[in-house]
């Protein structure tokens, strides 16, 4: 047990504990809304055996995913496929499922769909832990398996709302565990067998795998990943949503429509006063128009495979009333009048198109920071600036 006292073990279980709240975040959805139809005593046996059954499959699964990966070339195509992994977390594709299975109302058919929907939606998360564990060189791929995973899932079963937050609010996170699977991707490459082993192809040219080397290959897929994914943000950009010119703030007397974006935080919130001390400014208050949206990120097509249509629109219908609630409470105590908009799609593109599609003369949002951070990894903030064309007010 001595390895477990080793500063590798535990940088690798950190890795491992990442990997899973990041491309775990999906399988939460399918758990939470595979149970929503069982009575309430019901739901949490549904989540608790659900979730075993799902824990159990993966790590029987990314064992044999370790065995693998002593095949000479298995590594090579299992950092390329970790390379895809962490582009598509800063570049997500949100495809339009097929409503294959719905939540059901019996405890074991719930169980039933948590366990497929997790094997069928498990295959990145299966490669980049076992891609975790195997380049940690501590000797304990199964133990840093076992352990990783059983700390990560309970955060991702029952924090799962709060994890998105957090990634929405700091995008910080989902880009450095994008470059980790990049990271991944490198020291795996240079570690199989047919680039280290002698043994196997003795014809190729053989490299020693030095902490100096494999340091250099995770350095150089990290960054890989990173402008990979910057160029198809920048690409997709340039093709969707023409940018706009930086514009000063309209006048208040100018005013006659705005958009407030609200997401349920102590910034919408802010946000949300300062459009009520605006319209009070204003030599006809009555005469401004006030649109509130809340735009909620789609679940993926993965998720959306194993949950009805109807299921699908009522947790988005559930997640935009508890996120527009403040805001409305706050409006109408000041007897200010707002129409509601939720919407699901990317945030800042949206955001933008509500505002185009309204005639509005101004964008008001929270933010919770700008500056190096906001700008290298793309927060709705940054983004509806890129996308808006009217001006954007910020409130901090």
């Amino acid at each position: 047990m001595e390895f477990l006292s080793t500063p590798e073990f535990w940088v690798a279980v950190g890795q491992i504990i990442l990997i899973d709240i990041l491309l775990g975040g999906d399988n939460a959805v399918v758990i939470a809304l595979a149970c929503r139809k069982l009575p309430p005593k019901q739901r949490t046996q549904g989540i608790l055996w659900g979730t075993a059954g799902a824990i159990v499959l993966r790590i029987i699964l990314i064992f044999f995913a370790l065995t693998l990966l002593a095949i000479p070339f298995l590594k090579i195509v299992g950092a390329l496929l970790l390379i895809w992994i962490g582009v598509k977390l800063l570049v997500p594709e949100h495809e339009d499922g097929h409503a294959n299975i719905e939540g059901s109302d019996k405890l074991w058919g719930a169980v039933k769909t948590v366990i497929i929907a997790d094997f069928v939606m498990s295959v990145d998360n299966v490669i980049a832990i076992a891609g975790a564990a195997e380049a940690s060189g501590t000797g304990h791929g199964m133990a840093l398996v076992i352990f990783g995973v059983l700390v990560s899932i309970p955060i991702i079963v029952w924090g799962s709302q709060l994890v998105i937050k957090l990634m929405d609010r700091y995008p910080i996170i989902i880009t450095f565990g994008a470059m980790l699977l990049g990271w991944i991707a490198g020291t795996m490459t240079v570690t199989d067998p047919v680039l280290v082993n002698p043994d196997v192809m003795p014809g190729m040219p053989k490299i020693e795998a030095t902490d100096f080397i494999r340091y250099g290959a995770g350095v150089v897929g990290a960054l890989l990943v990173l402008a990979i994914g910057k160029f198809i943000l920048r690409r997709r950009g340039h093709a969707e949503v023409p940018a706009a010119a930086a514009a000063a703030p309209a006048a208040p007397g100018q005013l006659r429509r705005v958009l407030l974006a609200v997401d349920a935080s102590a910034a919408a919130a802010r946000a949300t006063r300062q459009v009520i001390e605006l319209r009070r400014s204003l030599a006809d208050p009555a005469a401004l128009g006030l649109h509130l949206v809340h735009v909620q990120r789609p679940v993926s097509g993965d998720v959306s495979s194993f949950v009805a249509s109807k299921t699908l629109d009522e947790y988005y219908q559930e997640q935009s009333d508890a996120a527009l609630a403040p805001a409305r409470q706050t409006l109408d105590a000041a007897g200010v009048p707002f129409e509601v908009h939720a919407r699901v799609g990317d945030p800042g593109e949206t955001i933008a198109k509500e505002a185009a599609d309204h005639g509005c003369d101004m964008i008001v949002m929270g933010t919770h920071g700008a500056g190096m951070t906001a700008s290298l990894l793309g927060s709705v903030a940054q983004a509806t600036l890129g996308a808006a064309k009217v001006p954007v007010l910020l409130v901090k």
